[in-house]
């Protein structure tokens, strides 16, 4: 390979938390498959910067046939940026290895504009090391889109079949490999690892 383009989250950084979700089911006053499937169903909107965040919750507001306040939307807002704030250090130095060794790298993720600017303040450090940083609601594209694979490839300046595309969601993966790329579903390090090793 002669680039690899990794998902953030799942990946790099951690999905959400026991603790987070529960946080959000606490402060939105629903829980379960009820509140979840109403947080999920205007995400990609939300990812892809079609929504800005108090959009994105008063979408999920009408799903659950309830009303959040400005006061509730801005907590829900703060409590989801926590849940999707946790990093894995192993993950974030051994991307930094692979720069480092002169591996063109890029970062392709599914991330609404208020977790971005999280990010961009507090975990600068995370996004050193890619050459090219396709955040969903900024490039304004969202994987498994294949307008999202056309931008990162682009910029990374390397033919499809180059490209190691990292995801540890199948629906992504396959995107991937219908465009021509390569692809690893993420499941660890040491799998991956192995994958990088195999020419």
């Amino acid at each position: 390979m002669d680039a690899v383009l990794f998902d953030m989250f799942g990946v790099i950084a951690r999905d959400q938390s026991p603790e987070g979700r529960a946080a959000l089911e606490r402060e939105a006053g629903a829980a379960g498959a009820d509140f979840w499937d109403a947080y999920w169903f205007p995400r990609q909107a939300y990812d892809r910067g079609d929504l800005d965040g108090p959009a994105y919750w008063k979408s999920v507001a009408d799903r659950l046939g309830v009303v959040f306040d400005e006061r509730r939307v801005r907590r829900l807002l703060a409590l989801d940026v926590e849940s999707w704030s946790r990093v894995d250090e192993e993950m974030v130095a051994y991307v930094a290895g692979l720069a480092a060794e002169g591996m063109r790298l890029g970062l392709l993720s599914n991330i609404p504009a208020e977790i971005a600017d999280f990010f961009g303040e507090r975990h600068a450090r995370v996004l050193e090391p890619f050459s090219v940083v396709g955040l969903s609601s900024r490039i304004r594209r969202a994987k498994p889109e294949p307008a999202a694979f056309a931008w990162a490839v682009e910029r990374l300046e390397v033919p499809a079949a180059r490209v190691l595309f990292v995801d540890d969601r199948q629906a992504n993966v396959d995107a991937a490999v219908r465009l021509g790329l390569a692809a690893h579903r993420f499941t660890s390090l040491g799998a991956l690892r192995e994958r990088l090793l195999v020419k």
